[in-house]
């Protein structure tokens, strides 16, 4: 009995999976899987733009991250991925200075997640970020010069300015072709388990890259 007390959180997650896996366009609602927005149409050709809010002090981030990561990878076809930082902290800087750099590869992204989550260091200052990002490699001059640059200025204000548009009040969410916005809390309705919260964002999404797809085909 205490086996299948321990398994029943796993068996419930799997049934929602293939549930949301199965699911179509038609069974999820607007106001209730996904909230429609009145952003501007992303210039990104054929594909269909989804662009993620994170933080990277946010556990619910870094549990997403790896299964954000294989979706991408699954439709990289079909999409034009991005990312935006919310807010204006220290972590959001370092974001966009290393994106602006093209630094966030090589797993660069990853390690910062892995630093704040696994290893315990807070990096919640710009001194602890700069000291962790020239030890993986960056270069500290050019990453003190992007970094004081105007262009991560305005990246950091245009992060506060395109969530406010989207509405967004916290993190991790999606913005799918800068009109529909989809999280793992409302898609999951509450579910406590991350793998099912998950399944049932990314089973939204893929109906709303769909539709979006079709209403850009339609638009030719």
């Amino acid at each position: 009995m205490r086996l299948l007390n321990l398994l029943r959180p796993l068996i419930a997650t799997v049934a929602f999976m293939a549930a949301a896996a199965g699911a179509s366009a038609a069974d999820f609602k607007d106001g209730v899987d996904y909230n429609s927005v009145n952003g501007p149409s992303p210039d990104t050709g054929k594909k269909v733009e989804v662009l993620e809010f994170f933080m990277y002090h946010c556990p619910h981030c870094n549990a997403l991250d790896p299964d954000l990561a294989a979706w991408v990878k699954k439709n990289s076809d079909k999409i034009v991925f991005r990312r935006m930082h919310m807010g204006e902290d220290p972590q959001a800087k370092a974001f966009y200075t290393l994106e602006s750099m093209n630094a966030l590869g090589n797993g660069m992204h990853e390690k910062i997640f892995r630093a704040i989550h696994v290893e315990r260091n807070r990096l919640n200052t710009d001194q602890a970020l700069l000291d962790f990002v020239v030890k993986n490699g960056v270069d500290k001059a050019k990453y003190l010069e992007t970094f004081n640059s105007f262009g991560v200025q305005t990246k950091l204000k245009r992060g506060v300015q395109v969530a406010n548009q989207y509405k967004l009040d916290s993190v991790p969410a999606l913005v799918i072709d800068g009109r529909y916005t989809t999280s793992p809390a409302v898609a999951g309705h509450g579910l406590t388990s991350a793998p099912a919260a998950h399944a049932a964002m990314f089973a939204v999404a893929d109906s709303l890259v769909a539709k979006s797809l079709a209403e850009r085909a339609g638009k030719k």
